[in-house]
C-alpha cells in the first residue's frame, strides 16, 4: 500500500475539508501563544520538506530532533517524513555523550534543535561524519554553522509533492532508554499512524471535536505517539505546553485545561499524582475533561481511585514498549479493574511464555510474547543491531521481557520487567505489587521495590523511598512503613530494608531505573 505519513496527516485533512480545523494550540511558561490549522501544518511541513531538499537531504536520510515541546518538532517530523526521510525524535535531558551516541549510531545527516541546546551538537560534530546540517529554530547565535529553521522555511516554496513511499518504508527511530545498556534504534514505519486505529478508538477514544494534551516532552514516544501521530490521524485538536525550565507544574496544567477545554488526557502515574496533590485542584476548572489514559509505568489501584475521585474519571492504564507501544489496555466502556492493564487489542495476539517458550497457565507469571504478523504497529528492527534484533524475534513471536500474569477472565496483569522480578526466599515477588502498596502509605510520595543483599537470606525485598512535604525519614518511620505493607500482602513480600531518598533515578521516559538501584545497593 503506498502512504507517506506527512502526507496523510496535513494534506489527507486539508483534502477532506478540516484544513481550517485547529492542529495546534501551543503555549510556554513564559505566556508565549501560537496557533496553527492542519492547513497551515501542511504548508509548514511543506516548505521545511522543500528546504531539506534543497540542503541535499535525501529520502532515507536520518535527521535528529532534539527539541523540546514546541510547534516546530510537529513541523520537522512531518517535513522529513514528506521527503520520505526517517526523523529520529530525542531527548533535551541527554548530555552530550548521550546524544553523540544517537548521532553516530542513527547516522544522522541533519539535526533541528534550539540554540540552548545546540552545543552538545557542535561537540559531536567531529565523531560524527555523517552529519552535515545543524538548524536552530531560534536563531543561530551560538551555533557555529547553524542554519536559521524559519529562515529556511521563508525560501521555500509552499508546496511540495510528498515522496511515493510505500506503508513499510521508514518513518522514524525511537531510541530505546538504554537501562540493559547501550541505547537501540527502534525503527517504525509509515503506516505506524494507522496501525493503531484500534487504539485510537478503544483506549484514546478520541472523537470529532476533542482536544487532547500530554505534559511529557516530545523526546518520548507516548507523546510522539499519543498526542502527535494518533491525535492528528484522528483529526482533532493538540494542546503543547513548554515549560522553560522543564518543571511539571500542576497549576499550570489546571489553567490550560480550563483555557483550552483539554478533553484527553495523557500522563504517567506520576503526573496524576502530581497533579492530584496540588491543592491548586480544589478551585480549578476542570468541567471539559472527560477522559484519560496511563502510560510509562502500571497505575497503582490507589492512584486510580484518587484521579476518578478528583478528575472525575477513571484513567485507562495500558502498558507497552518503544518496540510496539502498547499491546495490553482498558477499554473504553468496560468495567476498569485497578491493577489490570487490561487485555490485547483486536489486531494483537500474545502468549505468556517461560524461557522454553512454552506456555504457561493461569495465574502463572510468564514473559509476555507478542506474534509479530498479528500486530501492524510492530517494529521493523534495531537500526545497525541484526543480532539484537535476532535475539527478541523468536519464531513468530517478539520476545518482550516484560513479565505478566493472565486471570479467568483473560485480564493481564503486570509483574515487572525480567530482571526487575525480585527473587527472595524462594520467591518471585512482582516489584510493582510491593510499590503499590507501598504508595498507599500516607507519607510516601514516590516507591521503589528491588532486590537487596542479605547475610542470612541471601536476597530480601528492599524499598527505596521518597518522602512527602512534611514527614521525616526515621527509623520509627521505615518500622511503620513495613508493618503498613505486612498488613498488607504476604509476609514475604514485604521490604526486609527500607532506604529513604530525595529523588529516584529515572530514564528520559519517566521510568524508575531499578537496576541502578539494585547496582548501588
Amino acid at each position: 500500500m503506498r502512504y507517506n505519513l506527512g502526507a496523510a496527516l496535513t494534506s489527507g485533512h486539508v483534502d477532506a475539508g478540516r484544513g481550517d480545523r485547529v492542529c495546534l494550540y501551543w503555549e510556554n511558561s513564559a505566556g508565549q501563544r501560537r496557533q496553527f490549522t492542519y492547513a497551515e501544518m501542511d504548508e509548514l511541513s511543506n516548505r521545511c520538506a522543500a528546504a531539506l531538499a534543497a540542503l541535499g537531504v535525501t529520502r532515507g536520510d536520518r535527521v535528529l530532533l532534539r527539541l523540546p515541546n514546541l510547534p516546530e518538532f510537529y513541523i520537522a517530523a512531518l517535513g522529513v517524513a514528506k521527503l520520505g526521510g526517517v526523523f529520529i525524535p530525542s531527548s533535551t535531558q541527554f548530555r552530550q555523550s548521550e546524544v553523540e551516541y544517537r548521532l553516530r549510531d542513527s547516522g544522522a545527516v541533519a539535526v533541528v534543535t534550539t540554540g540552548a541546546l545546540a552545543a552538545a551538537i557542535v561537540e559531536s560534530r567531529a565523531a560524527c561524519p555523517a552529519l552535515r546540517h545543524l538548524i536552530t529554530v531560534d536563531g543561530a547565535d551560538g551555533a557555529a554553522g547553524a542554519l536559521d529553521f524559519w529562515t529556511l522555511l521563508d525560501g521555500a516554496a509552499p508546496r511540495f509533492e510528498a515522496a511515493d513511499t510505500a506503508d513499510d518504508d521508514l518513518a522514524f527511530i525511537a531510541y530505546t532508554s538504554g537501562t540493559t545498556g547501550d541505547p537501540k534504534g527502534v525503527v517504525h514505519l509509515q503506516r505506524y499512524p494507522i496501525s493503531y486505529e484500534a487504539l485510537i478508538r478503544l483506549w484514546h477514544d478520541y472523537r470529532d471535536d476533542d482536544v487532547v494534551a500530554c505534559p511529557a516532552e516530545l523526546g518520548w514516544l507516548l507523546p510522539v505517539a499519543s498526542t502527535f501521530l494518533y491525535a492528528m490521524r484522528a483529526g482533532v485538536s493538540i494542546v503543547l505546553y513548554h515549560p522553560t525550565d522543564g518543571r511539571f507544574r500542576a497549576g499550570a496544567w489546571f489553567d490550560l485545561i480550563a483555557r483550552y477545554g483539554i478533553t484527553n488526557f495523557v500522563g504517567t502515574p506520576t503526573i496524576y499524582r502530581m497533579l492530584i496533590a496540588d491543592s491548586a485542584i480544589d478551585a480549578a476548572n476542570l468541567r471539559s475533561l472527560r477522559h484519560g489514559v496511563s502510560a510509562g509505568e502500571p497505575l497503582p489501584p490507589d492512584t486510580l481511585a484518587a484521579v476518578q475521585a478528583r478528575l472525575g474519571f477513571a484513567p485507562l492504564d495500558g502498558i507497552g514498549m518503544s518496540e510496539c507501544m502498547v499491546y495490553c489496555f482498558n477499554r473504553v466502556g468496560e468495567e476498569v479493574v485497578p491493577g489490570s492493564c487490561g487485555r490485547p487489542g483486536p489486531d494483537c495476539e500474545i502468549r505468556l511464555l517461560d524461557d522454553d517458550l512454552r506456555e504457561v497457565g493461569v495465574g502463572e507469571s510468564g514473559v509476555l510474547c507478542v506474534r509479530r504478523d498479528s500486530h501492524p504497529g510492530m517494529m521493523k528492527e534495531y537500526w545497525n543491531k541484526p543480532a539484537q534484533t535476532a535475539e527478541i524475534f523468536r519464531g513468530p513471536w517478539y520476545y518482550s521481557g516484560d513479565v505478566l500474569t493472565r486471570d479467568a477472565a483473560g485480564r493481564y496483569w503486570f509483574q515487572g520487567r525480567n530482571d526487575d522480578v525480585i527473587k527472595a526466599s524462594g520467591y518471585r515477588i512482582s516489584p510493582f505489587e510491593v510499590e503499590s502498596c507501598l504508595l498507599e502509605h500516607p507519607a510516601v510520595l514516590e516507591a521503589a521495590a528491588v532486590a537487596a543483599d542479605d547475610r542470612v537470606r541471601g536476597s530480601v525485598v528492599k524499598g527505596v523511598i521518597v518522602l512527602r512535604e512534611g514527614h521525616a525519614a526515621s527509623e520509627r518511620l521505615a518500622a511503620e512503613i513495613q508493618e503498613f505493607v505486612k498488613s498488607r500482602i504476604a509476609g514475604y513480600k514485604y521490604p526486609r530494608q527500607i532506604e529513604f531518598v530525595t529523588e529516584l533515578p529515572k530514564t528520559a521516559s519517566g521510568k524508575i531505573k531499578r537496576r541502578m538501584l539494585r547496582e548501588s545497593g
